[in-house]
């Protein structure tokens, strides 16, 4: 009798196209991955010339613009301590009163004398006309009589000295000296100091490496010199904040500081409302010179190999991405500035650059990552 033939398949069979499979992809011969449908949908940037103000920041330090000490001209009890501690002071505004007594006497004894040596001097200017007396007697009761004069006048001095005056106009800190002190003439230590902070200086240290550099790209025209009242400097604050007047930069050490190789630069702020103190640690911005035609690619659009060499996606006229190295400069704001390796009006990738490779045909649109390029802003103008 003949069995029927079974309609399944033996295991064996079942098998055999897994096996083969196996085989396949352990010998390289796996199927390759199809290539995605259609152009590669980029995100681009144009890239444009434009004129850069380029700039630079410096830390440095606040300090007064005049500092006075104020120290006593006459010695004596100091009597009153008339300003209050840590207020602004115009100059000439009396400070302190050195008790006038002995002074004022003083000056009482030499109007005396004045007056007797102007008397024996009109005296004997009449004798001398009929001999009564020698021309050298009218000669000494003279000189006596401009002697008295000279007497009177210091007296003076000496009284107004005993009213201590604000040599400046500024903020004058604590006093070191209270009421009943004894205080001399030509004393080491000071009263009190008054501090002129509107305006204010603040100095800088700049490497001699940079200037260097600077003087170069000005020499070879890659910089061009800012305008006239383009010294215009900016300030940050400790905080980050920027302070709201702009300074100017006023003069540049003529010799290096052999500790630091840097050389102080100092400028000037307008300070009205005090919001400066002297000794106040700031970041300084300085313009340094002017890129007619300079090219800034957004961040998003730069990467680096291996080597660390930046490299962008620039995307042709077809169509086709490729990537390209370029020299980057420096950053402004959320921008890098390139030297070399593109030119205006090319376009470069920002969105979808993982998905390309050298020869890929991509669908270009604007990117939507790239914003608003952000610069230093400098008060009065951009930075």
């Amino acid at each position: 009798m003949k069995l029927p033939r079974s309609t399944s398949r033996s295991p064996s069979r079942r098998l055999a196209p897994l096996v083969l499979a196996a085989a396949l992809a352990a010998c390289g011969e796996a199927p390759q991955s199809a290539p995605p449908a259609g152009p590669v949908r980029v995100g681009v940037h144009a890239v444009d010339a434009q004129e850069l103000v380029l700039t630079t920041e410096l830390p440095g330090r606040t300090s007064a613009y005049r500092v006075a000490e104020v120290r006593p001209q006459v010695s004596g009890i100091l009597q009153q301590r008339l300003f209050v501690e840590g207020s602004t002071v115009k100059a000439g505004q009396q400070l302190y009163q050195i008790d006038p007594a002995t002074y004022g006497a003083r000056l009482q004894k030499a109007a005396a004398n004045l007056l007797a040596a102007e008397s024996l001097a009109r005296r004997y200017e009449g004798l001398r006309a009929t001999h009564a007396v020698s021309q050298q007697q009218y000669d000494d009761a003279l000189a006596a009589w401009r002697q008295a004069q000279a007497d009177v006048d210091v007296a003076r001095i000496d009284m107004v000295y005993t009213k201590v005056l604000a040599p400046i106009t500024g903020r004058i800190g604590r006093s070191l000296v209270t009421e009943g002190a004894l205080v001399t003439s030509g004393q080491a230590q000071a009263l009190a100091t008054v501090h002129q902070i509107d305006p204010i200086h603040v100095d800088l240290s700049q490497s001699t490496g940079e200037i260097l550099r600077l003087q170069r790209a000005l020499a070879e025209g890659e910089l061009a010199r800012a305008e006239a009242g383009g010294a215009k400097v900016a300030l940050k604050l400790e905080d980050g904040s920027l302070y709201p007047l702009a300074g100017t930069l006023k003069f540049s050490e003529i010799s290096v500081d052999q500790g630091t190789g840097s050389v102080v630069l100092r400028a000037v702020f307008p300070n009205p409302d005090g919001r400066l103190l002297p000794g106040m640690f700031v970041h300084a911005v300085l313009q340094t010179g002017v890129r007619r035609n300079a090219i800034l690619v957004p961040q998003q659009a730069v990467a680096r190999d291996v080597r660390g060499q930046a490299t962008v996606w620039v995307v042709d006229a077809d169509g086709v991405a490729s990537p390209r190295e370029i020299e980057t400069l420096r950053t402004v704001g959320n921008t890098w500035l390139v030297g070399k390796g593109l030119q205006a009006g090319e376009r470069v990738v920002t969105e979808g650059v993982q998905r390309l490779r050298p020869g890929l045909q991509v669908e270009a649109e604007p990117a939507g990552n790239v914003g608003v390029v952000t610069r230093f802003a400098a008060p009065g103008g951009e930075g």
